[in-house]
């Protein structure tokens, strides 16, 4: 007997419904789910630095408010929270490497194959972060990057940008590169890691964030969403207020 391909294909497709029917089970009264029920990002609370410390998060804020700077309807990098996002960030498993093979032998690779290095990024920052305040000091009479003017803040970044500007032991460029994406990511993310604070980020670009159902939308382009948006916390104004 010959089995054409399609129906090898659809009784493949029928034990698999099968088996998945099998182990169905009959919701009543109410849904089969829970909220939380996953494993939720443990959100971000107002509080001290995790990993910076008080000179390292000031640069930071610096760099992410020269990055974003602020504007008269959106809050730039250092109000919206881009440093804690990143100080967090440093402070757990990110910064940590965890998840990445972190042994030896450790050679200098492509761009393409990652990092090569025993340290993570946290250690990473220390380092970038040391060696730019270290420039600074014996390059702008003793200032810190925070005490620099906006101009002289804006050439700074712009030598590590083009690579004119050289740090002691690390690499500058590479430096600028990684703080950059580290800042747009704190920037854009939800809320519930710290940065993108009261969603100014996606207030700005008319994103709606984590809402379960915008359906009704997708089809309707040019059109600005009407609701604001809704972050994986909820909104604030949903949360009752005590007494």
């Amino acid at each position: 007997m010959t089995i054409h391909r399609r129906q090898l294909l659809a009784s493949a497709a029928c034990i698999v419904l099968t088996a998945v029917a099998s182990k169905a089970v009959v919701a009543q009264h109410a849904l089969p789910w829970h909220p939380n029920a996953g494993a939720p990002p443990t959100p971000v609370r107002p509080g001290p630095w995790l990993h910076f410390t008080a000179d390292e998060a000031k640069a930071v804020e610096a760099i992410a408010d020269r990055i974003i700077p602020p504007d008269p309807q959106t809050p730039g990098g250092k109000d919206a929270g881009c440093a804690v996002y990143l100080d967090r960030q440093l402070a757990g498993p990110y910064g940590r490497a965890e998840g990445d093979y972190n042994k030896g032998p450790f050679r200098d690779g492509l761009k393409g194959q990652g990092p090569q290095t025993a340290n993570g990024p946290a250690k990473q920052y220390r380092a970038w972060l040391a060696a730019l305040d270290k420039h600074c000091v014996e390059q702008q009479g003793g200032k810190h990057f925070a005490d620099l003017s906006d101009t002289e803040k804006d050439a700074l970044l712009g030598g590590l940008e083009s690579g004119e500007v050289k740090l002691t032991g690390v690499d500058g460029k590479e430096f600028f590169e990684h703080i950059v994406k580290d800042v747009q990511t704190g920037f854009f993310a939800d809320p519930i890691y710290g940065g993108n604070r009261d969603m100014v980020a996606w207030k700005m670009i008319g994103f709606p964030g984590t809402r379960y159902n915008y359906l009704d939308w997708i089809d309707r382009h040019n059109e600005r969403f009407p609701l604001p948006p809704v972050s994986l916390e909820g909104r604030a104004a949903w949360t009752p207020k005590a007494g």
